[in-house]
C-alpha cells in the first residue's frame, strides 16, 4: 500500500472497523463541530464563556443520554457514544465534559438508580436539553477520597435536610437539577436538589487557566429541605457513585483522542507550510521523529479505545480496563498537545491554533474523574489482588 494512501490521523484504519451506523454518528457530530463549534470556541475559551447557544443543537443531534433506549434517547451503542465524545473534544474538552455530565453522570445515574417517577420526570427533559443537570460528588477537602465527604442528609419528618458544600462541579451554575451525594444514615447516597430550592446556591468558579469554556461551580447547601421522593433510593453507597464515574471515564478515554487529533492535525499542516533555513519543517528529521511519535501514541490510544468500546457493548468491560484507557489516553493526548504546541513555535501560544487550548484543558482532564495515581492503583489492585488505597 503506498504511504500516501494512509490517513495520518488513522494509520491503522480504525474507521474500517466501525459499522455503518457508527461512521454515520461520527460524521454527523464531526460536521457539527466543524461548522458550529470551531468558529466560536476560541472566543469562548478566552472569555470564560460556555456556549449555551449550542445546547439545543446537541439535543437535536440526540447526544444527551445517547446510550439510553427510552425517554426520547437515541439508544446507541457505546462505541458510538465514544465517537461522539471524541468529536466533541476535538472541538473542546468543555463541550465533551458538558455532554458527559449530562449523559453519563446525571441521566446515567437516574437510569441506573432512580425511581420510575424520577425517570419519567427528568429523563425526557434532560434528553431534550430543556433541563440541565450536574453531579455533585467532589468536596474541596476530599478530592479523590470521596468516602470522606462531609455533606450530610438528616431525616426531618417525611423530608431530608441537607447541609454541606461541593466543589469543582461541572455545569453546576447551569443546572436545573443537581444529583447531590451526601452521607445519610451513615452511608453515602444521592439526592435530587432542584435549582431555586431555599438554602441551595451555586457560585461559578472564575479565573481558571483550564477548561475556561466550561461552567464549573461551587455548590452550597444550608438546611436544604427536600421530600423523600427526591432521594435516589437505588444509589445506596459509594459503589453507586463509582459506577457512574466509570461511565464518564469511558467517555473521557475516547474524548481525549479528539483533542490529540486536533493538535496533531494542526502540527501536520503547520510544519508542511512553515519554511526555515530553505526547507519545510516537515522535511526535517527532528520534526518527522516528533510527528511519528505523536502518531504512535495516538494510534495506540485509538485501538485501545475501540477495544474497550467493544468490550463495553458486550457488557464485559471492567473498571480496571476503563481506568487503564483513561490513564493511557489522556496522558497520550497531553503529551501530543504539549509537543504540537512547541512545533508551532510562537504561533502555538494563541487561540488562533488549538494545541495550547487543548493542552491547558487536558491538564484538568488528566486529574478529574480519577487522577493518574488513582487509576494506577485500580490497575494495580487488579494485577495483585491487593487493595493499596
Amino acid at each position: 500500500m503506498p504511504f500516501m494512501s494512509l490517513d495520518p490521523l488513522d494509520l491503522y484504519d480504525r474507521r474500517s472497523l466501525l459499522s455503518e451506523e457508527e461512521r454515520l454518528v461520527q460524521d454527523n457530530v464531526a460536521r457539527f463541530v466543524d461548522r458550529e463549534v470551531l468558529p466560536i470556541i476560541g472566543e469562548c475559551f478566552a472569555a470564560q464563556r460556555f456556549p449555551n447557544e449550542l445546547v439545543p443543537r446537541l439535543a437535536e443531534l440526540g447526544l444527551f443520554g445517547a446510550t439510553l433506549a427510552e425517554h426520547g434517547c437515541a439508544g446507541l451503542n457505546y462505541v458510538s457514544y465514544g465517537l461522539i465524545c471524541e468529536e466533541l473534544e476535538r472541538g473542546d474538552s468543555s463541550l465533551r465534559s458538558f455532554v458527559s455530565v449530562q449523559s453519563s453522570l446525571v441521566m446515567g445515574c437516574l437510569d441506573a438508580f432512580g425511581s420510575d417517577d424520577q425517570k419519567a420526570r427528568w429523563l425526557p427533559v434532560l434528553a431534550r436539553g430543556t433541563a440541565l443537570g450536574c453531579f455533585a460528588l467532589t468536596e474541596s477537602h476530599g478530592g479523590s477520597d470521596a468516602a470522606s465527604m462531609r455533606t450530610n442528609a438528616v431525616r426531618r419528618g417525611g423530608d431530608w435536610l441537607l447541609n454541606g458544600s461541593k466543589h469543582w462541579i461541572t455545569n453546576g451554575a447551569l443546572a436545573d437539577v443537581a444529583i447531590v451525594w451526601a452521607v445519610a444514615d451513615g452511608r453515602p447516597g444521592a439526592f435530587l436538589v432542584e435549582k431555586n430550592t431555599p438554602g441551595f446556591g451555586a457560585r461559578t468558579i472564575s479565573d481558571k487557566l483550564s477548561l475556561r469554556a466550561s461552567n464549573t461551580a461551587e455548590l452550597s447547601l444550608s438546611d436544604v429541605r427536600i421530600p423523600d421522593a427526591n432521594r435516589v433510593a437505588g444509589a445506596d453507597g459509594l459503589k453507586a457513585a463509582l459506577r457512574c464515574l466509570d461511565q464518564a471515564r469511558f467517555g473521557i478515554a475516547w474524548g481525549a483522542l479528539g483533542a490529540a487529533r486536533a493538535c496533531f492535525a494542526t502540527a501536520l499542516e503547520f510544519t508542511r507550510n512553515r519554511e526555515l533555513f530553505g526547507r519545510t519543517l516537515s522535511g526535517t528529521q527532528l520534526i518527522q521523529a516528533r510527528l511519528a511519535e505523536a502518531a504512535r501514541v495516538l494510534t495506540t490510544g485509538q485501538l485501545l479505545a475501540l477495544r474497550l468500546g467493544r468490550l463495553k457493548d458486550r457488557g464485559e468491560a471492567t473498571p480496571a480496563q476503563v481506568s487503564l484507557a483513561k490513564w493511557n489516553n489522556v496522558r497520550a493526548a497531553l503529551t501530543i498537545a504539549r509537543d504540537c504546541r512547541d512545533m508551532l513555535g510562537a504561533a502555538g501560544i494563541t487561540t488562533d491554533h488549538p494545541p495550547m487550548r487543548h493542552m491547558l484543558n487536558l491538564e484538568s482532564v488528566v486529574t478529574y474523574e480519577g487522577t493518574e495515581a488513582i487509576h494506577q492503583l485500580v490497575v494495580g489492585r487488579e494485577l495483585t489482588g491487593e487493595n493499596a488505597f
